[in-house]
């Protein structure tokens, strides 16, 4: 059985479909933004890992972490954060933890899946 992919082909297929030819860079610009903003989204989910976390503001960046990253084919990624989100609307922080350390780990992986997409410039 061969390892699953990080990115799903057929959601990076969909964004490739956007831009026939690529001539206007699309799926290039989109990832590049992706990558930018979750340095800043990381930041707040590492809150996770903290005893008394902000669950309003780690809530919050999982839910538009999980639909960026289902955009782009991040999908395991994706589950992650619903996991997070879903914790964090329940109020139950004893979860975050291992949770945000599994995310921390699907992050890292989507990130090296991802740079082979942008063009050299970036």
């Amino acid at each position: 059985m061969p390892p699953p992919t990080v990115l799903d082909e057929q959601a990076l297929a969909r964004l490739r479909e956007l831009d026939p030819g690529g001539t206007n860079h699309l799926l290039e610009r989109v990832v590049g933004a992706f990558l930018k903003a979750l340095e800043q989204q990381e930041e707040v989910l590492r809150q996770g890992l903290a005893p008394d976390p902000d669950l309003a503001a780690v809530r919050h960046v999982a839910h538009t972490l999980k639909s960026a990253s289902a955009s782009l084919g991040a999908l395991s990624l994706s589950q992650r954060c619903a996991d997070i989100e879903a914790a964090a609307r329940a109020g139950d922080g004893p979860l975050l933890p291992a949770l945000t350390s599994a995310v921390l780990m699907e992050i890292d992986a989507a990130r090296q899946a991802m740079q082979p997409l942008l063009s050299p410039t970036q």
